[in-house]
Formats: structure tokens, sequence, C-alpha cells
């Protein structure tokens, strides 16, 4: 593991070197670029947690590492007027005691043209993708993973996306048999978006998708987020089923709003998943800058089955490069 995380860091800082050797050609911004993430926070956890027939309960105060990143993409024109892209990213784990902090996330490379974009390995199924920004707490302590099925990053994917037609755009995800979440069952992750998840080119979003045999469970999520001036207002519908023989299919819900004003955007966010459980966030992020950002949040979360609220508040900085 050492030898991968000097292997790793040995990668980066070569790649960034020749970014800048080559910043006057037309290899720079296009064919390599180094990106990632900081995210750290300073808040207090008081969760509890079933074993067996006890309940475990824990309440620190800790430094956390919101899945904070490094990677390195890029692209480049082929023939026939194709574009080959890639991506190689890594969660770096900055609040672990371990030395060897650094966990695979995104990892896939892929062609494109007027057919649209297929991409093959370790990826966000479309599913996962669909959802857009409608989470305002991902990574955080709220974030809707907790209480829903279908946030996958899996190996052994190949995804197609289609070019957008009129709004529309079109996604499939084909993971393999051999990944490791699939217990030797291939599955499909399909989806269906009109507009821009990010709200910048359009006002309006939404998405309806389908997992059938992902990771062990059939979800259908519909989302749909909306710009109003400085305002955004966010919902999802999700019902979800084990693929374990004689499971049930559970229905849930999400809403979340999000209102800026200057550089402060006040958050808040409701969940919740029949015989799962329901939490409820609200938290502030104030921009520094463009690329820099503090925030204060606060989620509680009771689940089905155990008679304690968990509760985390915190603070923290991220800063993104």
């Amino acid at each position: 593991m050492q030898m991968f995380n000097k292997t790793l860091l040995a990668t980066t800082i070569f790649a960034a070197t020749t970014a800048n050797a080559f910043a006057d050609t037309m290899l720079a911004g296009d064919a390599l670029k180094v990106y990632g993430k900081v995210n750290l926070s300073v808040q207090n956890s008081d969760f509890a947690k079933k074993q067996g027939n006890a309940t475990n309960y824990t309440d620190e105060t800790k430094v956390k590492s919101n899945a904070s990143r490094l990677g390195v993409k890029g692209k480049y024109k082929l023939d026939g007027g194709l574009e080959a892209f890639y991506t190689l990213e890594y969660q770096v784990n900055i609040d672990s005691d371990d030395k060897d902090t650094f966990t695979a996330r995104n990892q896939y490379v892929g062609v494109r043209g007027g057919f649209g974009s297929v991409s093959v390995g370790r990826n966000d199924t479309i599913t996962k993708k669909s959802q857009g920004k409608v989470d305002l707490f991902n990574d955080l302590d709220g974030d809707i993973k907790n209480l829903f099925k279908g946030d996958n990053r899996l190996s052994q994917t190949v995804t197609y996306v289609s070019p957008s037609v009129s709004g529309f755009t079109f996604g499939a995800t084909y993971v393999a048999e051999a990944a490791m979440k699939q217990g030797d069952t291939n599955g499909v992750s399909l989806a269906a978006m009109y507009g821009d998840a990010k709200l910048k080119k359009s006002k309006f979003y939404a998405a309806l998708a389908y997992d059938k045999d992902v990771a062990g469970y059939n979800v259908l999520r519909a989302t749909a987020h909306t710009k109003l001036g400085n305002l955004k207002l966010g919902a999802m519908f999700q019902q979800q089923e084990s693929t374990d023989e004689g499971s049930k299919s559970t229905n849930g819900y999400l809403v979340s709003a999000a209102y800026s004003m200057d550089s402060i955007t006040f958050k808040v966010q409701a969940q919740d998943m029949d015989d799962k459980g329901k939490s409820w966030s609200a938290g502030a992020d104030y921009k520094l800058a463009k690329p820099t950002k503090v925030f204060a949040f606060f989620t509680n979360r009771k689940f089905d089955g155990i008679d304690h609220d968990d509760q985390y508040v915190g603070v923290g900085i991220e800063h993104k490069f």
C-alpha cells in the first residue's frame, strides 16, 4: 500500500509538471488537467447503530474529511470528429489515522462524438448522475444515500449518454456481473433527463431513472429541480426494493430548498423512506471566493427500530482547485 501511495504521488507530481511544461501547446487544459477539492469539517456526531440484538451509541467530536479528492482528467481530439476523454480520481481520507489515505473514485476512459459518449471503467451509474444537484448536503452526514439506495459508484461499468435533443438526454449504464456488489448478476441503470442539471443553462431540470439488479436493488427515481430568482427548489420520489426473494418495495421522498443572498446560501432539506427512517438538515454556505467557501450544518436522522435521534452539527471549509 505504501508503494501504491508513492506511485500515486509521483504520478500526480508528473502530471502537474507536464501540464506546466506544455502550457503553450494544445495539450495544456485539454489532454491533462489536475483538479480536486479539500473539504474538512469540525463536527460533533451523536449516533446509534444496531449490531445484532445490541445498540451501540457513539458521541464524538472530530475533524472529518468530506469526500476530499484529487484527480487527473483530460480530453483529446481524434480523427473523424471524435474525442477521447478520461478521468482518474481518488478520494483523499485526510481524517484517517492510517497513512494510506487514497481510495478509488471515478476512473474511466471513453470516446464521444455526434452519437453521444461511451465510457468504460469505474463510474457513477446513470441513476446516481440523474439526481443532479438536488441533494444540498451531498458528501456530508445529511447525504441522501443514508436512506435511499441507488447512489452507486461501481467498477465493471459501461455507460452511454446520448446527445441532447431539444433539451432531452438519455443515458444507460451496464454493470457486469464481475462487479463485487453484483452477486454474479448483470445490472442495468437507465435515465431520461431534461434540462441542465446545474440550472445554469436552464431554470428547470427533471429526470426519471430506473435501476434493475444494480448492487442488489431495483430502484425507480424521479427528480425535479427548478430555479426561481435566488431560490432553488428540489424534489425527489423514490421506490426501492431488494432483489432478495420475498422483499417488498418501499417508497420515499426528498424535498430541498436553497436561497442565495449575496455571498450566503441558506439550505434546508427533508427526507423520508418507509421502513427505513427520516431525516432533516439545515445549513448555510458563505463564499469567500469562487473556489472557496466556509459552511455550517445540522442534520437530525431517525432510523426505524432504533430509539435514538442521530444528530450531526459542524462547521467546515472547502477549497476547490
